[in-house]
């Protein structure tokens, strides 16, 4: 179970946490993704850590979001900084039972209930 916590509402330029938290199972070395979807659109690929904490990210959010984990906590976090209004959706945090991050929905096994984040001054 993927468990999410952070989000809201920020003014351009902000800053925002997400919060993944795991139970059940250990998630040191499993890949984790964060996604976010907008109303009507698919869900896309944001950042991911992987297996010996390789990272990845898309393009527009290179320079201003971090992934990173905690072990001792069992958890994920996203770090959002200097939020832009096109970062608005909903975020999901996804756990993918191996070390190989993915890009695409379909290839995770677990999800988060999801969570807004809202861009707008």
């Amino acid at each position: 179970q993927l468990v999410q916590s952070g989000g809201g509402w920020v003014q351009p330029g902000g800053s925002l946490r997400l919060s993944c938290v795991a139970s059940g199972r250990t998630i040191s070395n499993d890949a984790v993704a964060w996604f976010r979807q907008t109303p009507g659109q698919e869900r896309i690929f944001v950042a991911a850590i992987g297996g010996g904490d390789i990272t990845d990210y898309d393009g527009p959010v290179k320079g201003r979001f971090a992934i990173s984990r905690d072990n001792a906590k069992n958890a994920v976090y996203l770090q959002m900084n200097s939020l832009r209004p096109e970062d608005t959706a909903v975020y999901y945090c996804a756990l993918r039972a191996s070390t190989t991050i993915w890009y695409v929905p379909p290839k995770y096994d677990y999800w988060g209930q999801g969570t807004q984040v809202t861009v707008s001054s």
